[in-house]
């Protein structure tokens, strides 16, 4: 019975995991050209974005909320960025203004929640709605052209043979695996999520860590909009549609409890790629866009079912 257990422990803690390297190993019998150097450079690009967007939500519903605005703050900060990135000031300037700006939205979100008792889906609702205004506003309902070659070539770029903007990922994902893993500030922003109440008694700063969270996620979201306008080489109104739900997607499908007080970063790591893996792989295969946000639909729904089984199970 010992070994029984330990071994459907071992299955469930892993179960994302071996799902993904099934999936992989099923799509490279079915299209060779899935692991083709290409498709796998195009598959860290991919995943880049919806990453470090990822890792922003994480805290932010490790915390016991979650956050539809980063979406909308993406493309604001993207539309700042691209305004500031036509070679009249260093690179650094437009990044700096973006990832301002997203903090910014992050903030407000964050005092609305904690300070103005507002609900999460409330309160961001409210902010995706305007900050989309605002970044219509910005550009006058137009993209932004004439971008300078060094902002178009940053994302085209490679690093030791990785693109640049995976290697943007990478070092966001390792920064927040420590603070999450390492750090007091990490420990207590699980205990938020575990019991806010709770929290609260034992001397911890709960507003402060709730709004530290969505400014984290406001950060990374402006982050992603300097680096999507360098990938697309324009900075777009539009942009960023719906990247909440794929934000919000690889952190249930990796182990991240909706309630709050769960989760793991290499668990988002595997949910972005898995999530990505599986948007690839359908259009390789040719299967419609619009099939493709019912298979979501889907994922979404049966992660969160299986999260409300395993805690039911445990308690």
């Amino acid at each position: 019975m010992g070994n029984k257990r330990k071994i459907s422990s071992l299955i469930s803690e892993y179960f994302i995991f071996i799902i993904f390297i099934v999936l992989v190993a099923i799509l490279a019998i079915m299209k060779p050209s899935f692991i083709g150097p290409r498709n796998l450079t195009n598959i860290m690009k991919q995943a880049s974005i919806n990453g470090i967007l990822a890792f922003g939500m994480m805290f932010v519903i490790i915390s016991g909320a979650f956050d539809m605005s980063v979406g909308s703050t993406l493309a604001f900060s993207g539309i700042l960025a691209a305004l500031l990135g036509k070679g009249q000031v260093p690179l650094i300037v437009p990044m700096f203004v973006a990832m301002l700006a997203g903090l910014c939205v992050g903030i407000i979100n964050g005092v609305g929640i904690a300070y103005g008792d507002l609900p999460p889906f409330i309160m961001t609702l409210g902010t995706q709605t305007a900050v989309r205004g605002l970044a219509l506003l910005a550009c006058g309902g137009n993209p932004v052209t004439g971008l300078s070659e060094n902002y178009r070539a940053l994302a085209a770029g490679k690093i030791l043979g990785i693109p640049t903007i995976a290697v943007f990922t990478i070092v966001v994902i390792i920064i927040c695996s420590f603070v999450a893993n390492k750090t007091v500030y990490g420990r207590r922003v699980y205990s938020c999520g575990g019991n806010l109440q709770a929290a609260n008694v034992s001397g911890i700063n709960t507003n402060f860590i709730r709004v530290s969270t969505f400014a984290i996620a406001g950060l990374l979201a402006g982050l992603c909009g300097f680096l999507m306008t360098s990938r697309v080489t324009i900075g777009q109104p539009t942009a960023g549609e719906s990247y909440e739900m794929d934000a919000i997607t690889a952190c249930v499908v990796g182990g991240v409890s909706m309630s709050g007080g769960v989760g793991k970063p290499l668990g988002v790591v595997i949910g972005t790629l898995l999530i990505t893996v599986i948007a690839n792989g359908l259009d390789i295969l040719g299967v419609s866009a619009y099939w493709q946000k019912i298979i979501k639909g889907i994922i979404i729904v049966a992660a969160v079912l299986i999260d409300v089984k395993r805690k039911r199970s445990k308690a």
